[in-house]
């Protein structure tokens, strides 16, 4: 049997202590609900209190700032899973590799892929989150934007080809937005990665840009309508918990 550490066991129990009381706790009562003699309390509380895990307001206690950072990253961590699980039922459903991406403080942010070695994704031998005008990723939040929005991103992020196929300037890729409906999907041929095309559908959640993507090597280009319409079915299916998981 592994060796257990005694005082961080204590210490995990008054945290718990503390955390059933929305308003706080006395020392007295926390060292009794953990079932700690008062003198181990106090020196506990005392240590919690100093690296932040508690705080004493009135002669109480109640969880500090860094006890709220760790039940944050657990909620990250559960809403990150979400998203990855989500998206492998898409590439298993559809038989491609899938992104998710969001806009999120004037930058492109791939939150998840999902592949499979038969199925490999997209190489980022460029930054994703600078060459947003070259990959349908990219574009399709873009196509999301403001105008004042997108010009910002634009400034911050130069429209210059990087490959053959890549739209020239910044004139061109806005012409070629705006010809799309609202919800259409975006298409790019080898605009990213030579032997690759790409499509991604916007998705709608709050306020926040957002997309769902897949790419196929060239050859399989002819696959490229049906699946389009596959991921857009399934999306539907599971919007809401994309919609949960669109804060990560």
């Amino acid at each position: 049997m592994p060796t257990l550490i005694g005082s961080v066991q204590r210490a995990l129990r008054l945290l718990e202590a503390v955390g059933s009381h929305s308003d706080g706790a006395p020392a007295k009562q926390l060292a009794r609900e953990a079932g700690l003699p008062l003198p181990t309390a106090y020196h506990l509380l005392r240590t919690l209190t100093h690296e932040g895990y508690l705080r004493r307001e009135c002669g109480v206690f109640v969880l500090g700032d860094a006890a709220g950072r760790l039940a944050g990253g657990g909620l990250q961590q559960k809403r990150r899973s979400m998203i990855l699980d989500s998206l492998a039922h898409f590439r298993d459903a559809i038989g491609a590799p899938v992104y998710f991406a969001v806009y999120r403080e004037g930058e492109i942010e791939v939150v998840g892929v999902s592949d499979t070695p038969t199925h490999p994704a997209c190489e980022e031998w460029a930054d994703f989150r600078a060459t947003g005008h070259a990959h349908a990723i990219g574009q399709c939040l873009l196509g999301q934007l403001d105008e004042k929005t997108r010009e910002d991103h634009y400034d911050r992020h130069p429209v210059e080809a990087i490959t053959p196929y890549t739209v020239r300037d910044k004139r061109s890729l806005e012409q070629r937005m705006a010809c799309l409906e609202r919800m259409q999907p975006v298409t790019e041929r080898q605009e990213y990665a030579l032997g690759t095309v790409c499509a991604a559908i916007p998705i709608t959640a709050g306020d926040t840009a957002a997309t769902m993507a897949i790419s196929l090597p060239v050859h399989h280009e002819n696959r490229l309508p049906s699946v389009v319409d596959r991921l857009r079915s399934e999306v539907g299916a599971l919007l809401s918990t994309l919609s949960f998981s669109i804060s990560i």
